[in-house]
């Protein structure tokens, strides 16, 4: 309905009930008797001109064009992760860089969040190669990896992006405060969430569609069944540079790795920001 007729439009159909799909309008119905959705809408931007962000909006110039190749994505019909593939329809946003400018030249580095002394020295070498190469590094914000890439990037100067399952008013996890009030000031915190969210379980998942709209996604450590697993499946379905580094073979957290290499004849394995540089410009970054 966004797609066809614009945001405002979709939302004033939804509230006066013009809609056909009767799943949808139930759907509608249960919301709106929580409480008035412009009401919820109007606190959200008063609270977000109080915290400073901003919203950004498809058709903004600061609108990161690369997701809107999420709309190439298939929906699934099993539960809210599988059917939240579509671009957001906006993005609350703290920091003062330009975030178009930072998925325009950007790479996601991924991985666990029980990351071993290999998988942080890694992530954080990597990230920090990328980011003085002048790559805009992408990731979740979480321990272990995650952190690990945005704090390389951050030494080397150069821009990371911290996609949240959350509001940006209150970044989680909290014990990566410190970090997240260098990432506001140095790079950018967005999420597709107003503040006030919480970070639900189901929040992550959803998000990671995002961070894999990144020009490519490298995977450093990840269990078989892992939110880095994930991340990367989406960048090889939308055709994006998917790159894995190996980890030991007793290693759990690198048994992921091994699984996305083994099953996907299109992720590459990658032991360097050179290698990494290379699959980028191989696919025309």
């Amino acid at each position: 309905m966004v797609h066809q007729h614009g945001a405002p439009t979709a939302l004033d159909r939804l509230l006066t009930g013009d809609i056909a799909d009767p799943a949808l309008r139930a759907a509608v119905k249960a919301r709106t008797a929580r409480g008035d959705v412009r009401r919820s809408a109007q606190m959200a931007w008063r609270r977000t001109q109080r915290l400073g962000a901003r919203l950004v909006v498809p058709g903004d110039s600061e609108w990161p064009a690369p997701v809107d190749d999420l709309a190439q994505l298939e929906p699934g019909s099993n539960g809210l992760v599988a059917q939240n593939t579509a671009p957001p329809l906006c993005l609350w946003v703290r920091g003062d860089r330009s975030l178009s400018e930072a998925f325009a030249r950007s790479v996601a580095v991924v991985g666990a969040r029980a990351a071993t002394a290999y998988g942080v020295q890694v992530s954080t070498d990597l990230a920090y190669e990328l980011a003085a190469r002048g790559w805009s590094i992408v990731s979740g914000g979480a321990f272990g990896v995650d952190a690990a890439a945005h704090r390389g990037a951050l030494a080397a100067g150069g821009l990371t992006v911290a996609v949240l399952a959350c509001g940006v008013d209150h970044p989680y996890p909290a014990g990566n405060s410190a970090l997240f009030d260098r990432v506001t000031a140095d790079g950018l915190l967005v999420s597709q969430w107003p503040p006030g969210t919480e970070p639900l379980r189901h929040r992550f998942s959803i998000r990671n569609r995002l961070i894999a709209a990144a020009g490519g996604t490298v995977m450093v450590e990840a269990a078989a069944r892992s939110g880095a697993v994930q991340t990367i499946s989406r960048a090889l379905d939308l055709g994006r540079p998917a790159m894995v580094v190996p980890g030991p073979v007793t290693s759990a957290v690198s048994a992921g790795c091994h699984g996305i290499l083994r099953a996907n004849p299109a992720a590459r394995l990658v032991t360097s920001a050179g290698d990494i540089v290379t699959e980028l410009s191989r696919a025309g970054y």
